[in-house]
């Protein structure tokens, strides 16, 4: 009797031991199920915000191409005038002498015009390229946090 006792005393320790096991083992199992949850909602969210940086990254690029056309156009056109008036004030005959002063003001101007597209062109073209370049980096953030959540989530 004794050696039935203790065998059952053994065993309900042993019960005992494997009840708070299994009960440790659930509360791991729903606190992953939570954390999954988390991470599922995390790359929800990295998902949305990737195609929302996409659509403004498209409609920036847009806007530069459409911008930089017109300030090529606008370019070549001062160019345009600028060897126009050249020529015409360059010629030999003096028909135009009275008017050279405001030729070379015209030229002058045209000039300082023609400076500023060109800068302007310049700073259009860096913003573009840095634009282009801090999308791209935040893309392989996004990439790399992507994977390594989708991994936890494994």
């Amino acid at each position: 009797l004794a050696e039935t006792n203790e065998k059952k005393t053994d065993k309900s320790a042993e019960i005992q031991k494997l009840t708070v096991q299994v009960d440790q083992m659930s509360a791991r199992s729903a606190q992953l199920k939570v954390d999954v949850a988390a991470i599922q909602n995390a790359l929800a969210e990295l998902s949305a915000s990737q195609a929302e940086m996409q659509k403004i990254r498209a409609e920036e690029k847009e806007l530069f191409a459409k911008n930089k056309a017109e300030m090529d156009q606008g370019l070549e056109g001062v160019k345009l005038a600028l060897k126009i008036l050249r020529e015409y004030y360059a010629q030999e005959d003096k028909a135009h002498a009275a008017a050279e002063g405001a030729g070379a003001s015209i030229i002058g101007l045209l000039e300082v015009v023609e400076s500023d597209f060109t800068k302007g062109l310049a700073e259009l073209t860096s913003a573009e390229e840095s634009a282009q370049a801090a999308y791209e980096a935040e893309s392989k953030e996004n990439e790399i946090e992507k994977s390594t959540k989708e991994q936890d989530v494994k």
